[in-house]
């Protein structure tokens, strides 16, 4: 048995009047979704503990199998094992964002006008990257470079209690309220307020504003943790896998478990990703003896956080019809049997455009066993009506994989 999951990060949604009440998923044209949701299980499942901030991290790691609440350490140390940076037992990594604020002064009275600097390429963000470490980095603090706005610092002998706010969760707003708050919360708002002053006029952000784009003018530090100690996925579940994802987060918690990532050239986390390379890769994957490939798209939840309706209704369309129908018919035409679990780690409402922990729709399908859920259709009102309902995520891993 092959097992092939596929997450659409941030599909689910809330009902919109511009949809006559639809959300997106159920909106959108997803024959191949639906067919896995009538000839399969559906439900759906709490991803997120009540205790946790909903994000991708909690999410991803519910799916993938391992408990938040035994596992959970911060988000950016599974960025971190993507950057092949090695933590210590003292030190403590963040997510180092490259945004856009606006001009006004003083700095607490700047808007957050980009959280993602205008889709900055990575060529450009080293530029940056690299100032920033030369300059504001120590002894103790080193920043890192990592993929277009998504960067890493890691301070050794930090505090690890904070209150840090993701800048995706504040697009529009004053940023005063949502500075670093913690024990040595001035370090980190040097930080921040000194990048300001060192990017503002790089040549980097002079050609990007030249161009009609964004600059990439600050730094923001957010998304603070240690190293996790996890089992490994062979451990738990006796299979060996890769893990395929446009983004660090979740290519780092797969290589935490022992799995291997696949970089896939032109995967980009939005709507332009190379989604055609992202199936080589899961076939190619199954073809070299995997048992388990984790393919994450990374495009519905960016067009949440930026509050793009039609791109986020066509970002799952392609979903279905450029990786789903082609994964499963080419699994049909090898002849092997399989199962596929079509997930959204969290929802990425657009009328809020951040993430929210409520219960997200699930469809399990296997080859060799058919089930019948006729009226089922796969969205969040289709999978509230079987009655199917993991209450803790972690588990419906443990199911997909036959161990329960």
């Amino acid at each position: 048995m092959k097992y092939l999951v596929i997450v659409g990060d941030g599909m689910a949604d809330y009902p919109l009047d511009k949809l006559g009440g639809k959300t997106v998923l159920q909106y959108a044209n997803t024959p191949t979704f639906d067919l896995l949701a009538r000839e399969g299980e559906l439900g759906l499942v709490r991803t997120i503990p009540e205790s946790l901030p909903p994000g991708s991290d909690t999410a991803n790691l519910s799916v993938f199998g391992y408990d938040p609440m035994q596992y959970y350490t911060g988000r950016s140390p599974f960025e971190a094992a993507s950057l092949g940076i090695e933590l210590g037992p003292g030190d403590i990594s963040f997510r180092c964002n490259l945004v856009t604020l606006s001009r006004d002064e003083p700095y607490a009275k700047k808007m957050m006008v980009d959280y993602c600097a205008g889709d900055i390429s990575t060529a450009e963000a080293d530029q940056l990257l690299r100032l920033i470490d030369n300059e504001l980095g120590s002894e103790l603090i080193r920043f890192y470079t990592g993929f277009q706005y998504r960067h890493l610092m890691v301070w050794s002998g930090a505090p690890e209690e904070w209150q840090l706010t993701p800048p995706h969760d504040i697009s529009n707003k004053i940023i005063g309220r949502f500075l670093p708050s913690g024990p040595e919360d001035s370090v980190l708002l040097k930080a921040m307020t000194q990048s300001y002053n060192l990017l503002v006029d790089h040549p980097v952000n002079l050609e990007r504003k030249a161009s009609g784009l964004n600059p990439a003018n600050a730094i923001w530090i957010w998304g603070n943790g240690r190293k996790p100690m996890i089992p490994t996925f062979q451990t738990k579940y006796g299979l060996e896998g890769t893990v395929i994802s446009a983004v660090d987060l979740v290519k780092g918690l797969g290589l935490l478990a022992g799995l291997k990532k696949a970089e896939v050239e032109g995967a980009t986390g939005y709507i332009d990703t190379n989604l055609q390379g992202d199936v080589e890769a899961a076939l190619e994957a199954f073809d070299n003896g995997d048992d388990f490939v984790y393919l994450h798209v990374e495009a519905p939840d960016e067009c949440s956080h930026r509050f793009e309706m039609e791109n986020k209704i066509k970002a799952i369309e392609m979903i279905d019809r450029e990786v789903v129908k082609v994964l499963k018919e080419a699994l049909e035409n090898r002849g092997i049997e399989f199962s596929i679990l079509l997930v959204t780690d969290h929802a990425t409402p657009l009328a809020l455009g951040t993430h929210t922990r409520e219960p997200v729709p699930f469809a399990i399908y296997r080859s060799n066993r058919q089930l019948s859920n006729a009226e089922g259709s796969f969205d969040e009102v289709g999978a509230a009506t079987t009655g199917i309902h993991y209450e803790q995520g972690f588990r419906l891993m443990d199911h997909f994989l036959q161990k329960i």
